[in-house]
């Protein structure tokens, strides 16, 4: 059975121009033959589409259309990210092009090559199962890439200038909380308990700061079909910069849903975290810690506030729904996250734990 991460018809109004596309491929990359375009269904944030050029496969990626964040969606700023890491983390997809000309389709984008594997979505798809034994090799090998990120010299790199680390959890902080109340609608949560309480509790800079991926999860990584625990690929960079190793494992923490969590969390799982083996929450910061070296501290901090940064994303996106600008109707749905997001970071400052 192919497990190959599947591709779709593109979603409407979400349709690229084959022809302007057909022809910058071929003036850039030398691309000749018949044009496919069809459309990734995964994700919520920018749109990424399969193209087959004359057999040759490649990604675009570009924005979502609508209103989008401030500084969010820099395609420049993600194609440069790809160019940089890749000699030194064999992990990213090699990069192609980048234009920025409106004219092609109406906005920013780039090209990469793409990595064919299998990319895990809410349950295994059929046909692939893990033993436990495998489902906790995964989850490890999941961990010890982020940890080999966190690793890497980024100013050698070439990528010293992507962030600034010192005041980064203050601005991180203060930065979504901006955002949250710039995007939220009149059904939303206020989130101002939760708010308050993350900027009350912020903990020191870093003494080791790295590249942070900031949306490190397991269906953001590509498998080998042959050797389906062995990651090939890690995609979507549009949020690395340089910051605070333990808030990207916070940020992976929100995403982290485990067996035995509430019915209310199970209804926002995106990956099959909860299989048997893998492991959980309190079993991945520890490995964490034991593989990086670096004191854990306060987790609860980091891990209330990746259930907050995700509640802001989710709301984000929910914003562009709920004025009309954009159709796709996954993104209905979301509020209800924004509400158990809330309930969730509120218990986990109420209880201090993972």
């Amino acid at each position: 059975m192919d497990l190959i991460d599947p591709t779709r018809p593109v979603r409407a109004g979400e349709d690229l121009d084959t022809e302007h596309i057909g022809a910058y491929l071929k003036q850039t990359l030398d691309l000749q033959g018949p044009l496919t375009i069809r459309q990734f269904p995964g994700g919520y944030s920018n749109l990424t589409y399969f193209i087959d050029a004359g057999g040759r496969e490649l990604v675009l990626r570009r924005p979502p259309f609508g209103t989008k964040a401030a500084k969010a969606h820099d395609m420049g700023r993600e194609y440069r990210i790809l160019k940089a890491l890749r000699p030194v983390y064999p992990y990213v997809p090699e990069a192609l092009a980048y234009c920025d000309d409106a004219a092609v389709i109406g906005a920013p984008f780039y090209v990469m090559e793409r990595i064919r594997g299998v990319i895990l979505r809410k349950d295994l798809p059929p046909g692939l199962s893990y033993t436990p034994h495998q489902a906790r090799t995964l989850c490890l090998r999941l961990l010890e890439a982020q940890v080999a990120l966190h690793r890497i010299d980024f100013t050698a790199a070439g990528l010293a200038d992507l962030g600034h680390p010192e005041g980064y959890v203050q601005r991180q902080v203060d930065g979504w909380s901006q955002r949250y109340r710039a995007a939220r609608t009149e059904d939303a949560p206020d989130f101002e308990a939760v708010m308050t309480w993350l900027s009350g509790n912020r903990p020191p800079d870093s003494s080791r700061p790295g590249l942070v991926h900031n949306d490190f999860r397991l269906d953001n990584v590509v498998l080998d079909p042959a050797d389906p625990v062995r990651i090939i690929g890690v995609l979507d960079w549009e949020m690395a910069t340089i910051g605070d190793p333990l808030m990207d494992l916070g940020n992976s923490l929100a995403y982290w849903i485990e067996a035995g969590d509430s019915e209310e969390m199970q209804a926002l799982r995106l990956m099959p975290t909860h299989i048997p083996g893998a492991l959980t929450r309190a079993e991945l910061v520890a490995a964490y810690s034991e593989k990086s070296s670096l004191a854990v501290g306060d987790i609860a901090f980091y891990y209330a506030f990746g259930l907050f940064r995700l509640a802001v994303i989710a709301q984000q996106i929910y914003y562009r729904y709920f004025h009309g600008q954009t159709r796709d109707p996954r993104f209905a749905m979301l509020i209800f996250a924004v509400a158990a997001l809330e309930h969730r970071a509120a218990d986990v400052i109420a209880g201090g734990r993972v």
